[in-house]
């Protein structure tokens, strides 16, 4: 077992908010290697009987399979794979149709963490306006005085005139109680005095590099924006013990296998708790193996350290890239170039409507190619959040300028979200070897709030455009971007399908719409590719033996039932991972 200890510490906030949760792994990264030891023979421990859809071209369904060492073997008709296994073959005949583990390639672990069991004020629990604030007035009443009243997933974009919760709406409803409330983006966070008191922030409050607090006549009106300004109170919210932790990141994980999921990519590590959040990951599969494999981002920017800085914490750990094992993994170096469009701090080269700008960038010129340059000097895949047009232009012409030079090009480089593109965009991505990753139900949930009162319907229109990427020739992966939507990847890919929008039911820009073979390939094979996992995402000989037990045949069905096929079980190689 490769044991690796560094100085390096979490940031102080972090500290005081997550006390002793991580202070046994802070700095230490201990890979389990579960499947050290498992050889690949030509005799299968396992042949699984009964309907499988394999997503392989050449052979898109077969009977049988045959498990060796973790690995597909065999793959076919029930004669292909006799010759593969004997007497000590383990036969299973599973209840229901074998696909491939679906693949989730930008989710958040510690981020949705932290708020796990807040109460849901997203706009399907709380249809009005009103009912947020009522939500908020009724958790206030029931929690003794002096205590936290958290929600979540409250959006202002998905009501009639984007209201939002105000310090003063906030003291009034919960005079005696400290309120906090994250945007359903988590972009923002929403505050009463009484939480400011606690955090010790007053009006005299500078604002930090990437981060805002709201103010009205020069008094903050408790709106908080980006990171780096949430970051500031944090500290002052209850702590987590380890097992809490423990628990939420396996209730996550079993959320996500739930839904036929076996591989994610955690898209911001270290963002909380530098090293920490990696070495107890690797803690928690060497105690039991997790629920699904983990593929990890690392937060360019930790707080308080610079890019090289946060690199050489990162480097000192010995998280290089692709260092771990089969179930955690290191690959990528993450990036937020701009904040959430919905609360308008996406970077958009025209103003939003109804304003005279189109939010900004999170880093001037220079320093976004600085903290590119340090992630490439190390060897990592670029993971850059840009959700506007602007924000997609301002990374890709930085990458297009450094990429030449510094090599690379090669490591399959992302653009998160990329929710705005233009066809000159497109084309230039997939010049340079970049390719997005669309939070596919910003169209399902948020469609009708870009084309009616954020953006127009013209801009609207070039919301996630899956059919126009492909025809770019580029290989899109579709994502949840958890918890800013449930982790449901065949939700995605119908969404991409049809583009229905859920407050009306109209489809939004048809010509975008992809076909069922390039929705699914987002999913699995396309998204498998983008973290680095080219072993997944089909059945096919060779490939990990990584599959889910689903009601109904995506590759056979009609896509506006996708998100409704039920999950019984999935394996990660070849052995239980998750069961109903």
């Amino acid at each position: 077992m490769t044991t690796t200890t560094c100085n390096c510490d979490m940031h102080p906030v972090s500290r005081a908010h997550l006390g002793q949760s991580l202070a046994g792994t802070s700095s230490v990264i201990e890979p389990a290697h579960h499947t050290r030891g498992r050889t690949v023979t030509q005799h299968a421990e396992l042949l699984i009987l009964g309907e499988i859809s394999t997503n392989n071209a050449s052979t898109p369904t077969a009977e049988a399979m045959a498990i060796s060492g973790g690995r597909i073997i065999g793959i076919g008709s029930l004669a292909d794979v006799e010759g593969l296994t004997n007497v000590s073959t383990t036969t299973v005949k599973p209840d229901g149709i074998v696909i491939p583990g679906l693949i989730e390639p930008h989710m958040h672990i510690w981020t949705s963490l932290m708020n796990l069991a807040w109460t849901d004020m997203s706009h399907d629990a709380c249809p009005t306006f009103d009912d947020v604030v009522a939500a908020v007035k009724a958790d206030a009443q029931r929690t003794p005085n002096g205590q936290f009243v958290f929600g979540k997933l409250f959006d202002p974009s998905r009501y009639p005139g984007e209201p939002t919760l105000t310090r003063a709406i906030l003291d009034q409803v919960a005079p005696e109680n400290p309120v906090v409330v994250m945007n359903a983006s988590m972009h923002y966070l929403y505050v009463n005095s009484a939480t400011l008191v606690a955090a010790k922030i007053d009006d005299q409050v500078i604002d930090p590099p990437g981060g805002t607090f709201g103010r009205v006549d020069g008094k903050l009106n408790g709106v908080i924006g980006e990171a780096s300004a949430m970051l500031m109170l944090i500290g002052v919210l209850p702590k987590p013990t380890a097992q809490d932790t423990a628990a939420g990141i396996e209730q996550i994980l079993n959320a996500a296998a739930r839904r036929g999921v076996t591989s994610v990519r955690e898209a911001a590590t270290g963002t909380l708790a530098g090293v920490g959040e990696l070495a107890l990951l690797h803690q928690l599969n060497g105690s039991k193996r997790l629920p699904t494999r983990v593929s990890t981002a690392q937060f360019a920017t930790i707080a308080g350290q610079t890019p090289a800085q946060t690199a050489a914490a990162w480097a000192e750990a010995g998280v290089t890239p692709f260092s771990g094992d089969e179930m955690v993994r290191a690959d990528a170096w993450k990036v937020v170039t701009d904040g959430s469009n919905q609360g308008r701090s996406g970077y958009f080269m025209q103003p939003y409507l109804g304003q005279d700008n189109g939010g900004k960038a999170n880093w001037t010129p220079e320093s976004l190619r600085e903290v590119l340059s340090v992630g490439l000097d190390g060897g990592w895949q670029l993971m850059v959040h840009t959700n506007g047009d602007a924000a997609v232009e301002f990374a890709l012409t930085a990458l297009e300028d450094l990429l030449p030079i510094k090599g690379g090009n090669d490591l399959r480089h992302r653009l998160e979200h990329a929710s705005f593109t233009t066809d000159d965009q497109l084309r230039r991505m997939a010049a340079a070897g970049v390719s997005p990753s669309f939070l596919m139900n910003h169209v399902y949930y948020w469609g009708a709030a870009f084309r009616d009162t954020l953006l127009g319907p013209a801009r609207a229109d070039r919301l996630d455009r899956v059919a126009s990427a492909y025809g770019a020739g580029l290989r899109p992966s579709l994502h949840s971007d958890y918890n800013v939507s449930e982790i449901n990847p065949l939700l995605s890919a119908r969404t991409a399908v049809l583009r229905n929008i859920e407050d009306d039911g109209s489809v939004l820009n048809r010509s975008e719409c992809a076909t069922p073979t390039q929705a699914l390939a987002a999913i699995t094979t396309n998204a498998a590719w983008q973290i680095h996992a080219d072993d997944r995402g089909s059945l096919e000989v060779g490939k990990r033996a990584d599959w889910a037990v689903v009601s109904a045949d995506p590759w056979s069905s009609d896509p506006a039932g996708w998100a409704d096929i039920s999950v019984t079980e999935t394996y990660i190689d070849g052995t239980p991972a998750w069961q109903s």
